[in-house]
């Protein structure tokens, strides 16, 4: 009998983090916030969290962007802080960052990214899928409803954080990031690749840490 091809890497971490992935895009926050039952300040609560988030992501890229691995995924296409911040101006004012703080679980999620940049570029790649993967996914469904719920302009400040400008096609982008995942997937052993689908699995569970801090801010009504 022939032997069967191999899974590709991307479908492999897909799969794999399909339970964690799914828990957190259904947590209670996410579900009253998409839902309408939520305000805006919860929305800019969120993108608040956000921020310590993609500032971890990215402090480093330029570092990555040296290194065999991580190299072909660090795209300036994909950069968010400065459109978080842009955002947070606009829901919270031009001095945002006043009271803005990170809630316990995002301060972990953010710690986790920022050692993984340094020490575990494989485990720092797991996280770089799922937020940015996600972004340009999912995040379009949000964006959209962001825009009816609260009136942003399409595609403008409060919602810069979705709008990828600098992707002409995302379906292929997201093609093509798929085919450099399975490329890295390619260069690992089988035990590296494990690893890395089990960081994929903890970065949706940190996600969905971060959605259940928020959830305590917004109890539901009696």
């Amino acid at each position: 009998m022939p032997t069967p091809e191999p899974v590709p890497f991307s479908t492999v971490l897909r799969t794999a983090s399909s339970e964690e992935h799914e828990a957190a895009e259904q947590s209670s926050f996410m579900s009253r916030l998409l839902g309408g039952q939520l305000g805006v300040e919860a929305y800019a609560d969120l993108t608040g969290q956000l921020w310590y988030v993609y500032r971890a992501l990215e402090s480093r890229a330029g570092q990555l962007a040296e290194h065999p691995l991580t190299g072909p995924f660090i795209d300036r296409a994909l950069l968010r802080t400065a459109a978080v911040e842009r955002d947070l101006e606009h829901l919270r004012g031009p001095r945002w960052r006043d009271g803005l703080e990170p809630l316990p679980a995002t301060e972990a999620y953010a710690a986790r990214v920022a050692e993984l940049a340094e020490d575990w570029p494989a485990g720092y790649l797991a996280h770089h899928y799922t937020r940015y993967l996600g972004d340009l996914s999912g995040g379009q469904i949000i964006r959209g409803i962001a825009e009816r719920t609260w009136g942003f302009e399409r595609k403008g400040d409060g919602v810069r954080f979705y709008v990828f400008e600098e992707v002409d096609n995302p379906a292929a982008f997201k093609r093509d990031y798929r085919a450099r995942l399975d490329a890295a997937g390619a260069a690992m052993d089988e035990v590296e690749r494990r690893r890395v689908v089990e960081e994929c699995k903890r970065a949706f569970g940190l996600n969905g840490t971060v959605f259940r801090d928020l959830d305590t801010r917004y109890p539901l009504s009696a």
